[in-house]
């Protein structure tokens, strides 16, 4: 899978439980180094391998993913060449405008609709709502939990509890009901 998104909206903390899920699952995994920029505004991507059988390379290549899950949905149409012919964008529907040039959101959205398996939600607005502002990236694993078929909505669950426990109950509640809220989107 592909993680993309702008730097700060927590696409670091989307692969920390993917990849503790699959740990605990005994899974075998790969991650590629993150590329841009990590830091507020700039582009983050990771490619992020699950199998298992063991894994070679950490890198996936031009039509190898089975999802692309997208803070942002230009970000999303940036790594389409990289979508398997199968595969599923997972996006939030509300761009992250951080470019004087950023495409026009009717656009946008014209393409992201064109193309054949896209799950779409507007995740900040069902944060707020759900949990707290801040949870977005875990409304957005949610709706991407259906199409990461290797690891389980409960492993998944349990990886939150894992990663956000030194947080505190409270952080790790908010967390797990953001997720929750995404999961129930169809």
């Amino acid at each position: 899978m592909i993680l993309c998104g702008v730097g700060g909206q927590g696409i670091l903390s989307i692969a920390t439980i993917i990849g503790e899920a699959a740990t605990k699952a005994g899974l075998h995994l790969k991650q590629a180094e993150v590329h841009g920029m990590s830091q507020r505004g700039g582009d983050v991507q990771s490619n992020l391998r699950l199998s298992t059988d063991e894994i070679y390379s950490d890198l996936i290549s031009k039509g190898g993913a089975d999802v692309i899950i997208s803070m942002e949905p230009m970000e999303s149409l940036r790594y389409l060449p990289y979508l398997g012919k199968d595969g599923w964008i997972v996006t939030s529907s509300k761009p992250f405008v951080n470019i004087p040039n950023y495409p026009d959101e009717a656009a946008l959205q014209a393409e992201l609709k064109a193309l054949p398996r896209v799950s779409q939600l507007d995740i900040d607005a069902i944060a707020k709502e759900v949990a707290n502002p801040k949870a977005a990236n875990m409304v957005l694993l949610g709706m991407a939990a259906p199409y990461i078929e290797i690891v389980s909505v409960e492993q998944l669950r349990e990886a939150i509890r894992t990663v956000f426990a030194r947080k505190g109950d409270a952080i790790v509640e908010s967390n797990l009901k953001a997720f929750d809220a995404g999961v129930a989107h169809k």
